[in-house]
């Protein structure tokens, strides 16, 4: 598998824990030291992994609220043996987001170390 097949396999896994947040595969998607930010209602928020684990972790999955699965990879660059960005779409529930993952090979796994978040839409109720 080469490393960009292995870049696009992890992005499914994100998009997996995104729609599933299966708790027991948080790790094999974000390194502990992960941050992940943005810009939500106006105000610029900054998580650490374990804060970000336990706000998906308090919410009701996408899947569980049978919710559309949207999300697609709109880019991957891997910039360095080690180290890689992707830009992908995706969405949670009412929220669309574009994300920018940044992704570097630890102990042979590709893991997101930052996360970074846009709103780029909100759906109506229902949709």
């Amino acid at each position: 598998m080469s490393d960009i097949q292995a870049i696009a396999s992890a992005i499914d896994g994100y998009f997996n824990l995104m729609y599933d947040v299966d708790d027991s595969r948080f790790r094999d998607v974000f390194s502990d030291a992960c941050i992940v930010h943005g810009i939500r209602d106006g105000k610029h928020t900054v998580r650490s992994a374990a804060e970000f684990r336990d706000f998906i972790r308090s919410r009701p999955s996408p899947a569980s609220m049978r919710s559309p699965r949207d999300e697609a990879i709109i880019s991957i660059e891997q910039t360095a043996s080690d180290l890689a960005i992707a830009k992908v779409r995706v969405r949670a529930g009412q929220t669309g987001f574009i994300d920018h993952l940044v992704f570097h090979r630890i102990d042979g796994r590709w893991l997101v170390t930052t996360k970074a978040f846009h709103v780029a839409q909100v759906f109506p109720a229902g949709s």
